[in-house]
């Protein structure tokens, strides 16, 4: 039995719907974001006093407002991780790392410090594209 003849596709080739990474105008910018950061941290601890009561409440409070104004910037289909971390000024050294898995041509970070006389906070957040 001879297979019956396969016709070329001769219609028009669409672009696709799901692109493989943001247009340059979509991309996570880490230097606006780390302008969002700076301003949260500003307004939202300026003249603040450290208690270990508040922290976490605080901790809350500024990674939420971070995370909703990377949001109403216009980087469609991110997903954004905000890592908040408040201690006492004391004089005394504090490090930070972290470790991410990501796609390096469209994910990224940024991230902020400040500090007063009685408290200091660092701020960063992660961009991640979803294909």
């Amino acid at each position: 039995m001879a297979s019956p003849a396969v016709a070329p596709a001769t219609g028009p080739v669409l672009a696709s719907e799901h692109p493989l990474g943001p247009a340059f105008v979509n991309k996570f910018k880490p230097a606006r974001a780390r302008q969002i950061i700076a301003e949260v941290l500003r307004s939202k601890l300026t003249g603040a006093a450290y208690n270990a009561d508040n922290t976490s409440t605080w901790t809350r409070e500024v990674a939420d407002e971070i995370k909703q104004k990377l949001k109403s910037e216009d980087w469609p289909r991110y997903k954004f991780a905000v890592q908040v971390f408040i201690g006492e000024q004391r004089g005394e050294g504090c490090r930070m790392a972290c470790r991410c898995f990501w796609d390096s041509e469209t994910d990224s970070y940024a991230f902020e410090s400040f500090k007063n006389e009685s408290i200091f906070c660092t701020a960063a957040a992660f961009a991640s594209y979803i294909y």
